[in-house]
Order: C-alpha cells, then sequence, then structure tokens
C-alpha cells in the first residue's frame, strides 16, 4: 500500500494496482474498514447489479482484498433517491432504500454515487455504523437527519458522539439546476443560515441564467441542526466533475457513467 495524495482531512492510496480515499479521523479506530472509491483506470465500478453483474462483482472483490472484507458480507440497497434509512442485520435485498444502518459486526455496508453525495457515519461510543446516499433529491428530504434520528432511536446514539465524513461529491461550482429545483430548495431551507451564499444564480456562456447550489452546505448545516459537533462533520471537499478523471461523475460522462463505492464496516 502506498500513499498517493493527502491532505489534514483525507488520504488516497494505491494497493493491489486500485485507489481509494479513506478519512484520517476514522482510521484512528481500528474497528473500522472503510472507504471512497477512485476510478483507479477504470478497475474499480459499482453500476446497478441489474446493468452490469460482473462489473460490480469484480469491483466488490478488489476492494474487499484490499480492505480484507468478506464479499458475501456487503450490503447494497437498490437506491432510487429516496430519504428511506433501513437498520440492516445480515445481508439481505433492500429496494428503494438509500440509507443503510448497524451494529452488526462484520456486515459491510456499501452505497454508490456518481455526483451525488456519500456520508459515511460512525458511532464510536454505541459501535454503530452507516452509508447513505444523499443525492439532490435525497438532500431537498433531509435524509441525512433521518439517519441521525433512526440512530438516536434504534442505538440510543447522542448525537455528540456522532461522526459524519462527506465524500467526495459534485460541488457548487458544478450543481448547476434551473429555476424549479432552484425554488424547490429554496423553499425548504430558506431558513438555513447563508442561504443567499447556499444558492445563487450564475450565466453561462449561452446567457442563459441559471442556479449553483451547495448541497455539501446544505448537509453539514443539516447535521449541525441535530446536534453534531461541527469538528464531528468532515468534508472531503472534493468535487467528482472537477475531478472526474479520479472519480466518476455523470454529469461527465452521463449514461456511461460508473459509479463510485462509499463503503464502511465494523470489524470483530
Amino acid at each position: 500500500m502506498q500513499k498517493v495524495w493527502e491532505d489534514e482531512k483525507q488520504v488516497i492510496v494505491e494497493q493491489e494496482g486500485i485507489q481509494y480515499l479513506q478519512f484520517k479521523r476514522l482510521l484512528a479506530y481500528k474497528e473500522l474498514k472503510h472507504c471512497y472509491t477512485l476510478r483507479s483506470k477504470e478497475k474499480l465500478n459499482f453500476p446497478p447489479i441489474y446493468k452490469d453483474e460482473k462489473q460490480y462483482r469484480q469491483s466488490c472483490q478488489r476492494i474487499c482484498k484490499c480492505l480484507k472484507i468478506e464479499e458475501n458480507k456487503i450490503v447494497k440497497p437498490h437506491q432510487t433517491h429516496t430519504d428511506r434509512i433501513n437498520i440492516v442485520n445480515r445481508v439481505e435485498q433492500l429496494e428503494e432504500v438509500d440509507g443503510i444502518l448497524t451494529n452488526t459486526r462484520d456486515l459491510a455496508l456499501l452505497t454508490t454515487s456518481a455526483d451525488c453525495i456519500s456520508l459515511l457515519f460512525y458511532d464510536s461510543v454505541k459501535k454503530a455504523i452507516g452509508s447513505v446516499h444523499s443525492g439532490w433529491r435525497g438532500t431537498l428530504a433531509g435524509i441525512c437527519k433521518n439517519a441521525v434520528k433512526k440512530m438516536i432511536e434504534e442505538y440510543k446514539s447522542n448525537p455528540k458522539d456522532i461522526i459524519c465524513c462527506i465524500c467526495p461529491s459534485i460541488r457548487k461550482c458544478h450543481f448547476e439546476v434551473d429555476e424549479d429545483v432552484k425554488e424547490m430548495f429554496y423553499q425548504k431551507y430558506k431558513d438555513l443560515e447563508e442561504i443567499e451564499q447556499i444558492i445563487q444564480k450564475t450565466e453561462l456562456k449561452t446567457g442563459k441564467q441559471k442556479y449553483v447550489i451547495d448541497t455539501a452546505k446544505i448537509n453539514r448545516l443539516l447535521l449541525k441542526q441535530m446536534g453534531l459537533k461541527e469538528e464531528n462533520i468532515i468534508d472531503s471537499g472534493l468535487c467528482t466533475v472537477c475531478q472526474s478523471d479520479k472519480f466518476h461523475s455523470y454529469r461527465v460522462n452521463k449514461e456511461q457513467s460508473g459509479r463510485n463505492a462509499a463503503l464502511i464496516c465494523l470489524s470483530v
């Protein structure tokens, strides 16, 4: 294993010819295994199983080998941009679910994205973990708040003990939307502090007016509302569109885009 790049929050490592990102805060817990995958010269791609099961399985095998995780212990929901969070205690099929939580050892939680926000949760006191997919619809619906609520209800978590890592995703610099989407966000979050900075007008070279939205910041503020400490919300700050050479990006590659994986596991 060798470091490819790092900053104060995260490190990108290369192992077995593939690359993945890890958060330094989560690396401090020896009982945790986690990562957010890079394209790795197209060696890692986690498309929906019904689209390309072979590619999905090969990618699972490769990342599991690196992290020393059993491939048959992976739980992967069928994501459909909902705000639904499920508790899982065994490997099972999950339909229309975009976030999963567990306190079961050796169960690996995996969600995928290609510009959408992936969130990795860990309560080091109650020993509970989560992997959550928050696209713009999930962010609009507040799925990150649902995840925290579920951790409080199911595991008696204290929000002050919960760590949330925000993985690479499309950022404000590239998340351009039309008036209809902008208005949905504004009506839902107009009471958030700095809303005028979160949602701003922009003008394309064609002269057409659009809006840009900082969905990562919305998630950070919602998590703070739920009681998470600011220092426990670790944002990678990386844009999957700006760095589409490293990460799969739907905005860049459209229907040909692959998927990145956000994986977390509590080991025995």
